[in-house]
């Protein structure tokens, strides 16, 4: 609970459409730019077919071996009212769950990383093969530089390996051996796709085509890899 409060400003910026979201800081992203010889991981997070059922964030833990009580994702259920106005399914003003969607909170892999800029050992590194954000547990020296800097409050430190952790869609457990990340396997309702975007014939490349996506908190110009498909409201 308690990293769920702490990170709630991650969520200001993501309404209940992308009407709702463009005025909060996310807007509809096309595809950056990036080095075609190179592959360009993300993920998407389908808002519209995500139930919140946790499985995804149980998978993560068990795949990376995290301490209990800490996760690299985590999955905010909050409602599409809006705050001091009444809810147009039950007209009460206070939070009462009638449009409950949730978020999926983690990493963003941003392309201009603030935590790889900030670290002063090259801990927090972006991996030379794939370009994914990750670290270098023999490296980090515990200072939280790279805590401190990522605007998404994403980052954590292990205290098993007193290593600063986040997610680096499973690097080195399930993309070593050439599996999908532990939580694009476990989603039963493929509310993630996960790939490389610099392959135009990739489902995730094929994905953002046709779907309208969203960045958190686009100004800061770090450029995150992990994309958002809000709900829409039919009929608005």
């Amino acid at each position: 609970m308690s990293e769920n409060i702490e990170r709630r400003r991650f969520l200001k910026c993501l309404g209940a459409s992308s009407l709702i979201i463009a005025p909060l800081g996310c807007s509809s992203v096309k595809e950056g730019e990036s080095d075609p010889n190179k592959p360009h991981y993300a993920m998407v997070f389908d808002q519209n077919k995500c139930t919140g059922c946790g499985e995804c964030k149980e998978a993560c833990n068990l795949a990376n071996n995290l301490p209990e009580g800490k996760s690299r994702l985590l999955m905010e259920q909050h409602s599409g009212g809006i705050e001091g106005q009444p809810c147009p399914h039950c007209g009460k003003t206070t939070e009462c769950g009638c449009e409950r969607k949730f978020v999926r909170v983690s990493c963003q892999q941003c392309k201009n990383a603030p935590c790889v800029t900030v670290c002063p050992t090259g801990a927090a590194h972006r991996d030379e093969k794939t370009g994914i954000v990750t670290m270098d547990a023999a490296k980090c020296a515990g200072c939280k530089y790279c805590i401190a800097a990522c605007p998404y409050d994403a980052r954590f430190i292990n205290k098993e390996t007193d290593v600063a952790d986040n997610c680096d869609f499973c690097l080195n457990s399930k993309l070593a051996i050439g599996e999908l990340p532990a939580c694009v396997q476990k989603c039963r309702y493929d509310a993630l796709i996960f790939g490389d975007i610099n392959d135009p014939t990739s489902y995730i490349s094929k994905l953002l085509r046709v779907k309208d996506s969203v960045r958190v908190k686009p100004g800061f110009g770090t450029e995150p890899s992990l994309r958002y498909i809000p709900i829409v409201k039919l009929g608005v």
